[in-house]
């Protein structure tokens, strides 16, 4: 995939141990080849640290050889899910003292510096759990589909919370402790387990977005958001009548809209959401 170039304003310059208490945390099932594309794409001043939690794959992902990255591999004894894989993966960070746990999926891209930038917001607001930023919805040839510039202040993260994605997961940077507060990654709620955890994090901190392209993200046929999407839908329905709030006119659009989409064929939901975000961005 060909990352498309985009301006951006580099932070001054940081140390080689900047980055120190921040890790990538990559989940994968297979894919080496995307793994390995994913993790090339960073490109930060300060060391690089992964931790890539092999899901079960067969053959077992190999750890690539990439200038300023360093990569640490966990195995899964089996392939039991990435709900799993993430749970596994935050415990691990937390038992090697890790600070910030910055999320990815093989596949998708890194924008430059993001996490230097994710870091330095972090460090500056205590009370963040985690801080996403803007991302750009990219076929697997590396062509723009439409991007996402979801809300950036809490309030109004909680605000729309049901009614439209606020928070790209592969695009989040989260504190590993708040995490591990609230109760980890859990399997409760099957293929909405971003959207879970979002919620139990907002109910005791804020969570925003910065206003800057910090992913690219491939629009994959074989990802979660196709392969297990009713079982997605109706986890994110599930999710919405747990914390519905009858007073958010946000709150009852965003169940109307996951019963619509319940029935709604995938590729035709993704060909709207492709027309409705070229016109938005026109």
């Amino acid at each position: 995939m060909t990352t498309p170039t985009t301006p951006t304003t580099a932070p001054p310059s940081a140390p080689s141990d900047a980055l120190a208490d921040v890790t990538v945390l990559m989940p994968a099932y297979n894919g080496q080849a995307d793994v390995e594309r994913t993790l090339a794409s960073f490109r930060e001043r300060a060391a690089v640290h992964v931790l890539l939690v092999d899901d079960g794959s067969d053959p077992p992902i190999v750890a690539p050889a990439l200038p300023n990255v360093t990569v640490e591999i966990l195995r899964m004894p089996r392939n039991g899910g990435i709900e799993r894989a993430l749970q596994a993966g935050i415990e691990a960070l937390a038992s090697r003292g890790c600070k910030y746990a910055a999320r990815i999926d093989a596949g998708d891209l890194a924008a430059p510096e993001r996490l230097a930038r994710q870091r330095a917001y972090l460090e500056a607001h205590p009370n963040v759990a985690g801080v996403g930023m803007w991302t750009q919805v990219v076929t697997r040839e590396g062509e723009p589909l439409f991007m996402l510039r979801p809300a950036t202040e809490p309030a109004e993260i909680r605000r729309l919370r049901f009614f439209r994605s606020q928070l790209v997961h592969p695009a989040m940077m989260l504190r590993v402790d708040a995490v591990r507060a609230v109760g980890n990654y859990r399997v409760a709620y099957p293929a909405a387990e971003d959207l879970d955890l979002f919620l139990r994090l907002m109910e005791r901190y804020d969570c925003a977005n910065l206003p800057e392209l910090g992913l690219y993200y491939e629009a994959n046929p074989d990802g979660i958001s196709a392969t297990k999407r009713r079982r997605q839908i109706v986890s994110t329905i599930r999710l919405g009548m747990r914390y519905f709030n009858a007073r958010n006119v946000y709150d009852w659009l965003g169940l109307a809209k996951n019963l619509l989409h319940l029935v709604t064929p995938y590729g035709w939901l993704h060909r709207m959401k492709r027309v409705l975000f070229a016109a938005r961005t026109a």
